[in-house]
């Protein structure tokens, strides 16, 4: 069983944690824990053996923490995810993939693309494909009809493997800090469209991606995961996005299996993550 604790920082509170944890004669078998100094904040993870009640575990720990915390024992063990999409497949691909031999960590409910260039890659490996294009609508018609489509379905996380449109805040607003993008850039770098364009006329040596939440704010929210590679003059802008796509991939997956895991913890702008 997982638990996860966020909340103000004082002192004892692993004290105060493993005592509650030792009442209950709870073996751990392994605790994580940070204190950002700035913020005053106290993140902890704590594997522990199975227990039988985890609301009153949860319970139990509230009374010894501040009235400000945030305390979940087991959660979900295997999440459950909405992919959308719109042409570029190497995400999603690896995704259903993973999902198909059960190494996910999470079940893929559906995919929904704007365009339905991915339909047949999901019929081969039996996951449901909705197509919904933004075609002849405007922004608000368009999303509406997208999150009609999502909430017909049981789920913990989105996950915009390639999704190339722009969300706008009432839709992000619905799903706080369950959105989850892939962004090819290493962010703040090339915020937006066209990174790798952008990349090759800076004149970059070092080229990445990063994982991050969704925000109001276009590529700038919580940032779970990043990778870089080398790149010289000799690239050309589509050669950056060739040798990208294979760093997006590796991030995004990264990234998921830190989430699913129970691993980030988010705060403000910025995230914890217990690797």
């Amino acid at each position: 069983m997982i638990i996860v604790i966020q909340c103000k920082d004082q002192v004892g509170l692993v004290a105060a944690i493993s005592g509650v944890l030792a009442e209950q004669k709870i073996n751990i078998i392994s605790m994580r824990e940070h204190v950002d100094k700035v913020e005053n904040r106290f993140f902890m993870r704590v594997e522990i053996e199975s227990h039988n009640n985890a609301t009153a575990l949860e319970a139990m720990l509230q009374k010894v923490l501040p009235p400000d915390a945030f305390i979940k024992a087991d959660p979900t063990p295997e999440k459950k995810i909405v992919i959308l999409v719109t042409k570029e497949y190497h995400c999603l691909g690896d995704i259903l993939l993973r999902n198909h031999f059960q190494t996910l960590g999470a079940a893929v409910q559906c995919v929904i693309g704007n365009h339905d260039t991915l339909e047949n890659i999901c019929n081969r490996f039996g996951i449901a494909f909705h197509c919904i294009s933004h075609e002849a609508k405007d922004k608000h018609a368009f999303e509406e009809e997208l999150r009609n489509t999502i909430n017909n379905y049981s789920f913990d996380y989105i996950v915009l493997a390639k999704f190339m449109r722009i969300l706008s805040p009432d839709f992000v607003e619905h799903f706080p800090t369950q959105i989850i993008n892939i962004h090819h850039s290493f962010l703040p770098a090339f915020i937006g469209a066209n990174p790798y364009r952008k990349a090759f006329e800076r004149g970059v040596k070092l080229i990445g991606a990063t994982a991050h939440f969704v925000t109001n704010d276009l590529d700038e929210g919580p940032i779970i995961a990043q990778q870089i590679i080398p790149v010289n003059h000799s690239f050309t802008a589509n050669g950056m996005m060739k040798a990208g796509k294979d760093i997006e991939t590796a991030v995004l997956a990264k990234a998921l299996q830190l989430v699913f895991d129970d691993r980030v913890f988010v705060y403000k702008n910025k995230t914890v993550v217990f690797e």
